[in-house]
């Protein structure tokens, strides 16, 4: 066997899923220079302050708050800060300079993934980010290669473990939003302000990439529909789970055909939804994540594991680092992105879901036909109808509680069905609506 150089790796940051990348890459080296055939000299890791404390004891000689310099003296770099800035010029610098990069940066990717992808396609860098989405789950990797030559058509996903952890807690144990919430921030499973969990900031971002590679397409975090899990309460999940269903965070990512055009396109959104308990994503507890991939040729493919985490993230960084490792010691250009397809991204009122609505009524003759008429002005069939018990309310008119279940139908068809029951006259209260996937 021909000896190779030794590859110098910069590291960006030393927090969890730094820390641990940097132990490995120290306590590992001689293994992974196996699996390669070159080894891997950690030259330096770049940090807000050398003195903070951490998870992992790094040698101090190794820290240093100039990361331009250990960029440039870098083969690879890793970067693991987050954030867009600076994060993206020192990844544009670092591709620049002849380094590939390595990244679990999903806000970076989400938002300016095209730029990056072109500056290393540009010069014949790599650019890994297998990190950016699931944590320890390869997703990443088989939308991206193995799954290239095959057509994806739909993609449900649980890549938020936070939002993941306070639905399977409400749905097992009872507890409300808030409670839940709580507990996950005493479990440090939650930040102090849990927006960007909570509000779907973080799985539009992920949904975006996975889109991105399914479709061959470019989708920015602005095209995905998001909407968090704020809204959700006991009462909704209670009900999911009496109807057979639990309420999952869900990025959904599908090809879709125009109903207007008849052209092909694509439709990203996240929202919270009832999953029927028979559906494996319904099976994903605590704070894991789940991908549930539905390809024309492979079929269905679930992918299933730690969304996050120090030591579970770092195994995805490592994973892409001994893959462009070996790209060095065997030479060649490194792996471009597809996005030969153009495919435009659909507002989400032409997507096509099913809905489940609970509506507090009069109680008086004719209800149920005036509700039937507001659900065919609209072209929305109906498949199931709950009916509960009339009771008094506090004014003294009884009320009846009705749940009704959607066939598939057109987004906006159902949101333009929802907003005239709350303006008729026999509905005193629409008290929920939840869509319904992967029935």
């Amino acid at each position: 066997m021909i000896a190779y150089r030794s590859l110098r790796v910069a590291l960006l940051g030393g927090g969890s899923v730094g820390a641990q990348v940097a132990r490995s890459l120290l306590e590992d080296r001689e293994e992974l220079a196996h699996r390669i055939g070159a080894g891997l000299d950690l030259i330096g890791i770049a940090v807000r302050d050398v003195d903070a404390k951490r998870s992992v004891d790094l040698p101090r000689e190794l820290l240093t708050t100039d990361a331009e310099r250990l960029i440039l003296g870098a083969d690879v770099v890793i970067e693991l800060m987050g954030g867009i800035e600076p994060a993206r010029s020192y990844i544009l610098q670092a591709l620049n300079s002849g380094a590939d990069v390595v990244t679990g940066n999903k806000a970076l990717i989400a938002t300016h993934g095209p730029e990056l992808f072109a500056a290393a396609e540009q010069v014949g860098a790599q650019l890994y980010y297998e990190a950016a989405v699931g944590g320890a789950i390869p997703i990443i990797r088989p939308l991206r290669e193995s799954l290239a030559g095959d057509r994806v058509n739909r993609i449900l996903g649980i890549v938020n473990g936070t939002t993941n952890y306070i639905l399977d807690r409400m749905d097992l144990q009872g507890d409300s939003l808030e409670d839940a919430l709580a507990t996950a921030q005493e479990l440090g499973l939650a930040e102090a302000n849990p927006s960007a969990d909570v509000d779907g900031y973080d799985a539009a971002q992920k949904a975006a990439i996975l889109a991105s590679l399914a479709f061959h397409t470019e989708v920015s975090v602005d095209d995905v529909h998001r909407e968090g899990i704020t809204a959700v309460t006991a009462a909704q999940i209670a009900s999911a789970a009496h109807s057979g269903h639990v309420v999952k965070l869900l990025a959904i990512c599908e090809r879709l055909i125009d109903p207007d055009t008849g052209a092909e396109g694509v439709s990203v959104r996240v929202y919270p939804a009832m999953v029927p308990r028979s559906h494996p994503l319904a099976a994903v507890h605590g704070a894991n994540n789940a991908v549930f991939v539905e390809a024309e040729a492979a079929g269905a493919l679930m992918f299933y594991g730690a969304g996050a985490g120090g030591v579970e993230t770092s195994s995805a960084v490592l994973g892409d680092l001994v893959s462009l490792a070996r790209r060095h010691v065997l030479g060649g250009p490194g792996l471009t992105e597809s996005k030969h397809a153009g495919l435009p991204v659909l507002e989400i009122g032409k997507a096509t879901t099913r809905y489940a609505v609970t509506l507090d009524v009069i109680d008086e003759p004719g209800v149920l036909a005036a509700i039937a008429g507001i659900f065919a002005e609209h072209g929305v069939s109906v498949e199931t109808v709950e009916q509960s018990v009339a009771t008094a309310s506090s004014g003294g008119e009884s009320t009846a509680i009705l749940v009704i279940g959607t066939h598939g139908a057109r987004e906006a068809a159902l949101a333009a069905t929802v907003a005239d029951l709350a303006a008729n006259r026999v509905v005193a209260r629409v008290a929920s609506v939840l869509r319904v996937e992967g029935a």
